[in-house]
């Protein structure tokens, strides 16, 4: 007969986003019920632009901060800070075997390069040596215009000193969702013992803005909270994230004293095709894969809709259909990041269960609705703006 699976807790969590840093901070705003969104900086659009940051705190060599840019600095901070709540920070036994998971994007472009290639070719001579000449000398040796994914892993390695296994998952919102999958797998399977995963993404770039406008994609002011978002001015605002947990099995956390601050119970992923009413139904199969463990009385929905029209509306669609469980939709208060997205809301998801309720509702679209009881099971929802759809269903301990 095979082992039963392995109880998996979150024993740390290392976020920061507009609302400030780590979970106080971000209960404190989500309690407040006043959503809002930036739209100074890059107007007509909406951004959620990260909090002021300390970076010295989690990254204390100015030299590897300078190497850095913006997505990886936010990412690298928000590891530490979960290293520092898991109280694994400077514990090179633990540290040495810890296997990181980062769900990652393709990195940062270098905008002022390429803004000089795209002003100096149309007047160059010769065109094709001219972007020859600027790709070779005007990018870092190590860099070809846009950074590699995994370079947020490789910087967290150095300064935090996390030696285990690596892993870095690239696919938007998807690879969020596959990274807190794969962690939760390997450690009920017994492959692994702790692990420290998530990701994070830098919103305020202009570039970023322009691709994703290309579709069709951004919120334009005036800002709305994610329900109130119709078809004519529904879109995601972007936000910059940084989320990372420290996950692990419970015999392991429990052999070095660690609390947990919730359990990890269930994480299912899938990526329809996205044809009307496809990711409805995706959303559906998920659920029937973890029914049998909800309590409904017991049990919330944090959601991490994107504001996206189709896969909003398709999104909520399911969540009406279940419509005995409180919901809230953490991008009203947190713009939209992609790959840390989902690990963010899980992080979230525990500091609820820490806090025993929900936050108040923050919409006036009738979908998220008052919770009276105490909240002792949370699942949240990740249901990417073009691809992919998952679950994950978070737990009190005790």
């Amino acid at each position: 007969m095979a082992d039963a699976p392995r109880e998996a807790w979150i024993t740390g969590i290392g976020i920061v986003s507009s609302l400030g840093e780590g979970g106080d901070a971000h209960w404190q705003k989500l309690m407040e019920g006043k959503p809002n969104g930036n739209t100074l900086d890059y107007p007509p659009f909406i951004v959620h632009p990260v909090a002021p940051i300390n970076f010295d705190s989690q990254i204390p060599k100015k030299g590897d901060q300078r190497q850095m840019e913006p997505w990886q600095r936010i990412g690298t901070y928000a590891a530490g800070l979960a290293l520092d709540s898991a109280g694994v920070k400077g514990h090179p036994d633990i540290l040495s075997r810890i296997d990181m998971i980062v769900a990652a994007g393709g990195g940062e472009r270098d905008l002022n390069v390429d803004s000089t290639i795209l002003t100096g070719t149309p007047n160059a001579a010769n065109p094709a040596a001219f972007l020859n000449e600027k790709l070779m000398g005007d990018l870092r040796p190590t860099l070809f215009l846009a950074q590699l994914s995994n370079l947020l892993a490789g910087n967290i390695s150095i300064v935090h000193g996390v030696t285990g296994s690596s892993r870095t998952f690239m696919g938007e919102e998807s690879s969020g969702v596959d990274a807190v999958r794969i962690a939760l797998s390997r450690i009920a399977a017994g492959q692994s013992d702790i692990a420290l995963v998530g990701g994070a993404h830098n919103a305020e770039r202009p570039d970023l803005l322009m691709l994703y406008e290309f579709g069709g994609n951004c919120l334009k002011e005036p800002y709305a909270p994610v329900w109130e978002r119709d078809n004519e001015t529904g879109g995601f605002a972007l936000g910059s994230l940084g989320a990372f947990l420290v996950i692990e099995a419970r015999e392991h956390a429990e052999a070095r004293g660690a609390k947990p601050l919730a359990r990890l119970s269930a994480v299912v992923s899938d990526r329809s095709n996205r044809q009307p009413g496809a990711a409805t139904a995706a959303l559906g199969r998920l659920w029937d894969k973890i029914k049998d463990k909800i309590k409904p009385a017991k049990a919330a929905v944090l959601s991490g809709a994107t504001g996206a029209r189709a896969a909003t509306a398709e999104e909520r669609a399911f969540l009406e259909a279940h419509s005995d469980l409180a919901v809230r939709a953490t991008g009203s208060y947190l713009g939209h990041g992609m790959e840390p997205q989902f690990p963010l809301n899980v992080a979230l998801a525990a500091v609820a269960l820490n806090q025993d309720r929900l936050f108040p509702p923050a919409d006036a679209s009738g979908l998220e609705k008052p919770m009276d009881g105490k909240v002792y099971q949370v699942v949240v929802t990740g249901v990417g703006h073009w691809r992919g759809e998952g679950l994950a269903l978070v737990e009190r301990v005790g």
